[in-house]
């Protein structure tokens, strides 16, 4: 992967695709959102649904400002996800689509640097490659994947280090072992009630 570039205005990003759909996880679920995905991604996550996000490479520097024409002007949510945005200078996008009152959230491992400023921010550490400290100040949502059981202990782990008292935690199955850790992550919310439990709806419902 390229090194970020945090250096540039951030005018052009690498965007493997935006869409407007429904946010399927977390606190805004159910909420009608438009996404904008952006391409690059450090962590390398071996259970990604979008690994085709992974290269920068493969999706071609789009002009930010052409991105925002796209959005309808009744969707006043917007979705910056990945990949992982934080690789890059999000002062740009931010800024403009405040000036066209929308309400920005931020999906993030926290690997990048914080540049941009974010209505929501849910991060979503991973083991491989943990968050820059000043992400566990600003988180809104932590979000932890659960793979197997022993994410339970890095949830808790992750959850100490959260310095935002407002913050809700959230624990999501991963896709691929649903039927299986769902079970489990019921009863670790039963007897750990700080807990809430986060679905991918969005795949229930066979949307993006």
């Amino acid at each position: 992967m390229k090194p970020n570039i945090l250096d540039t205005e951030g005018r052009y990003l690498p965007i493997m695709e935006y869409f407007l759909s429904i946010q399927g996880e977390g606190y805004f679920t159910g909420t009608a959102s438009f996404f904008i995905r952006v391409g690059g991604c450090d962590v390398g996550c071996h259970w990604c649904d979008v690994k085709e996000s992974w290269n920068p490479d493969l999706h071609p520097l789009t002009k930010v400002d052409d991105i925002i024409l796209k959005i309808p002007d009744h969707i006043k949510t917007i979705v910056l996800t990945g990949g992982e945005p934080t690789l890059y200078n999000l002062n740009y996008l931010t800024q403009h689509l405040h000036n066209t009152q929308k309400k920005i959230h931020l999906e993030t491992s926290g690997t990048g640097k914080v540049s941009g400023q974010f209505d929501w921010i849910c991060l979503s550490p991973k083991k491989n490659e943990l968050p820059q400290t000043q992400f566990y100040t600003l988180a809104d949502e932590l979000k932890i994947i659960v793979h197997n059981k022993s994410d339970f202990e890095f949830a808790e782990k992750q959850a100490t280090l959260v310095t935002n008292e407002k913050c809700r935690y959230y624990l999501q199955p991963e896709w691929s072992k649903r039927d299986k850790m769902i079970p489990e992550i019921i009863k670790y919310v039963e007897n750990n009630p700080k807990w809430r439990i986060s679905l991918q709806t969005h795949k229930h419902l066979n949307i993006p």
